[in-house]
């Protein structure tokens, strides 16, 4: 078994690992069609060989071309590191500084095989989001990783590290951007020939910028859109004999189960592939399964009536659970009066492009007859400046973890003492109660991690409460501080996260781009940023974090800047965009800080003098 030690040393080339090929018994990523010319797979093969001597090619070039045949892509499965891959305490970990420590923490974490899709091709979640694009990649990153000094700045290249460059202390010491591919060419054709080629890869959102916790993010994220969309559409604050029916339970959509249970509400998920369904179950989110569709009816109502929180899998198509065909079903439902949202990755996007009945006359291109859950739900709640803000416990004891979760009721209850707005007070309370649940439905899986949704003045508040308790010794080893690009302002995707966008601007990624630059200088640990991610190669641009807690002076006035402005940068760019809620919240912002400026919009109070400049 290989060793944390031996992992850092760089490269095994003498001797050559045995290549023992994909293993059995895990899962495996799908089988990529890039469809090369002879002289783009010489070219593939050119680009592995590079991070390996003349000596030895040949044998590799054998390997790399069956590889690529057979799978499409060349992920090096002889250099796949015998040991155990976890986020193992950040003392274990041979490195010159901290950060790069949390750093390694992080990566292994990615790639754990109880928390990554498929941790062989080095790929965390998403079906296709990337940690690095070969097994190479990762040795070279740990190496770089173990001998950095807090005087460098590693730097990746689409999974692939260009090197260790001086830098200085206050800079980050990582930089990560992947897919940056320029505009004319970000077509999914153009990625599989690209990733094909070794030249760059898709991150998702927070697996190549190594920060994914695994599933309760999804959790906590649906939670709150159903409990948000509960207020909205049926004026109700207690979900309990409410039905929520949706469909998918692999991957990031297994969540939903465990949500509508946290939620209180009547959960009914559809489900073809029985062996996701079996899994849920077998995992405890899913309190039930079956495939007779009478009999889920019956447990339905019986469940509504008595008003007891179920998740039931069904074991069929979600058409069966809505008649005929979907996006057909749903229509003639919503004339009945169901309330239908977009809560999938651009779903009504999709099913435009199939030619589905969607289409809403005269709306921009970002509307459909139906909202996403950003435009109805969650859109709002970003305005506001709450997003997903997320640390992990680097000595990895669920002590800490339970001490952080403490630390944060904690920061919210004083804050809804000292008072906030009704809006602000609402989201407060529905996250201290997500807090509570989470620790009694055991969410954790890889490293001790947690999820809340929390404004600018919540994430800073909570940030310095935690450093401080690290300074005084009642939490034992740095903290990472993180936040899914699904946020504020990490995110420019104009049928998710920015769809209630409606200035024009909805399509400019100004927003993700300036967070990455802005987090890079005001003191964050490592940032990214990616093309690509939830909804698909050249819908997106992400910007993400990651910032080390470890109970200095630094970290704290790191943690004040840059999360500030982490959030604020979204506010303001919805403020502009025409955000109500997003105009008073960045206004407040400005009452709290007087060196903060925001340019605001002035309203057109009469429509008439558009008509009428227009007809001229």
């Amino acid at each position: 078994m290989t060793s944390l030690k031996e992992i850092c040393r760089g490269l095994p080339l003498n001797p050559l690992p045995k290549n023992k090929g994909r293993r059995q018994g895990i899962p495996h990523a799908p089988v990529r069609t890039p469809n090369l010319t002879a002289q783009e797979k010489k070219l593939a093969l050119r680009n592995a060989l590079r991070y390996f001597p003349p000596e030895i090619q040949k044998k590799l070039a054998l390997e790399f071309a069956e590889e690529l045949r057979l799978y499409g892509h060349i992920y090096m499965y002889r250099f796949c590191p015998d040991i155990e891959m976890r986020a193992y305490p950040i003392g274990e970990y041979p490195c010159k500084t901290k950060s790069a420590a949390a750093i390694m923490l992080m990566i292994m974490n990615n790639l754990d095989p109880s928390v990554a899709q498929f941790p062989q091709e080095l790929v965390t979640y998403g079906g296709n989001g990337q940690v690095f694009s070969n097994w190479a990649q990762f040795w070279l990153v740990m190496h770089y990783l173990s001998e950095m000094t807090e005087e460098q700045t590693l730097v990746m290249y689409s999974g692939h590290p260009l090197g260790l460059f001086p830098s200085h202390q206050r800079a980050p010491r990582l930089i990560i951007t992947n897919g940056m591919v320029i505009p004319n060419y970000s077509s999914r054709d153009e990625y599989e020939k690209m990733f094909a080629l070794g030249v760059t890869m898709y991150g998702q959102m927070t697996a190549g910028s190594y920060c994914y916790i695994g599933p309760q993010g999804i959790v906590h994220g649906t939670v709150l859109t159903v409990l948000n969309a509960g207020r909205r559409y049926l004026r109700a604050e207690e979900l309990s004999g409410k039905v929520f029916v949706t469909s998918g339970l692999g991957g990031m959509s297994g969540a939903q189960a465990k949500a509508a249970v946290i939620a209180g509400c009547v959960g009914i998920i559809a489900e073809v592939d029985e062996a996701a369904l079996l899994k849920r179950h077998k995992q405890g989110w899913l309190m039930e399964i079956s495939n007779n569709l009478d009999h889920c009816i019956a447990r339905l109502r019986e469940a509504r009536k008595n008003k007891i929180a179920l998740s039931l899998g069904y074991h069929g198509n979600v058409v069966d659970l809505c008649l005929k065909r979907h996006v057909a079903a749903i229509n003639k439902l919503a004339d009945k009066g169901m309330f239908f949202w977009d809560y999938g990755n651009a779903f009504l996007l999709e099913a435009q492009r199939a030619g589905a009945d969607v289409t809403k006359k005269g709306a921009n291109k970002t509307e459909f007859r139906y909202p996403s859950y950003v435009q109805h739900i969650m859109g709002d709640i970003f305005s506001l400046g709450f997003g997903p803000f997320r640390w992990v416990c680097t000595s990895g004891d669920p002590q800490d973890l339970a001490a952080t979760d403490s630390i944060a009721m904690s920061v919210l209850e004083d804050s809804i003492r000292q008072g906030v707005s009704t809006s602000v007070k609402q989201q407060y309370h529905d996250n201290i109660r997500w807090i509570r649940e989470a620790g009694r439905h055991s969410l954790v899986v890889g490293s001790q991690a947690r999820i809340l949704y929390s404004d600018q003045k919540g994430r800073v508040s909570i940030a310095v409460a935690i450093n401080r308790a690290i300074s005084e010794g009642k939490i034992k080893a740095p903290v990472v501080l993180s936040r899914d690009h699904h946020d504020v302002s990490g995110t420019d995707s104009p049928f998710r996260e920015t769809s209630n966008i409606y200035d024009g601007s909805a399509f400019c990624a100004d927003m993700a781009v300036q967070n990455f630059v802005g987090d890079s200088f005001r003191g964050a640990t490592w940032v990214a940023l990616h093309n690509g991610g939830g909804v698909g190669w050249g819908e997106v641009i992400n910007g993400g974090f990651g910032l080390v807690l470890d109970g200095s002076k630094e970290a704290e006035e790191r943690a004040k800047m840059m999360l500030s402005w982490d959030v604020s940068n979204g506010v303001a760019r919805r403020c502009w965009s025409g955000n109500a809620f997003a105009y008073e919240t960045i206004c407040q912002a400005m009452r709290e800080d007087g060196t903060l400026r925001v340019t605001l919009p002035h309203k057109v109070v009469d429509e008439n003098i558009l008509e009428q400049a227009v007809k001229r």
